[in-house]
This record gives C-alpha cells, structure tokens and sequence, in this order.
C-alpha cells in the first residue's frame, strides 16, 4: 500500500534502520515487492573474485532495496510527512499531509 505512495524521483527520508535519518531520492520503486531503492543509503557490500571482465576483484558497493515503510517523504524544511491523495481538476494527485503542497510531478 505504501509503496504505492512512493515512486521513482521522489525525495525521501529514512525512519528507522542503520541509515535513520539520511535523505536521498528513490532511484527505482518495486511495488510488487514494497520496497524502494534510495540513492545512498542502505550500501551493501560485494566481495568479488578477480575475474577477465574484472581482474582487480575486490569490494563492490551497491544501495540494497529497503521496504517502503521505513521512508517517508520529506517536506521542503527536511521533515518527514505522509502522503494522501486528492482529486484537483478532475485528477488524482498526491498532497502532504503536513504541508498541503502537491508531491511529485
């Protein structure tokens, strides 16, 4: 449900975690799945062997999906709000709860 909420481009903010706090814009949402990836946040760590498309080897460092529910939008002063949807002009579009202003495109 809440991933609905959350889509690609968005500016989010972590609630809970090892990442709490950090912000960062979603770089791909999987609502199948309800999680989203945030660019930045949640790293995880890849030890690869050399290899002939990479001879060097070593760590590769990748952002992991996290579930939808541990980010929540942020509002232009950096605090997190929920979203609702409203109907304006005929069409659905997402408003902060906090705020009121529109979210997204």
């Amino acid at each position: 449900m809440a991933a609905a909420k959350i889509k690609k481009g968005d500016r989010v903010i972590v609630l809970s975690g090892k990442d709490k706090g950090k912000t960062g814009d979603v770089t791909q949402a999987l609502p199948r799945d309800g999680k989203v990836i945030v660019a930045g946040v949640n790293i995880h760590v890849r030890h690869t062997k050399p290899s002939q498309g990479d001879p060097q080897g070593g760590l590769v460092r990748s952002e992991a999906p996290m579930h939808a529910s541990k980010v929540a939008h942020v509002t232009a002063d950096g605090k997190p709000t929920r979203v609702r949807f409203e109907t304006q002009d005929g069409k659905k579009v997402r408003v902060a709860v906090k705020t009121g202003e529109k979210v997204g495109g």
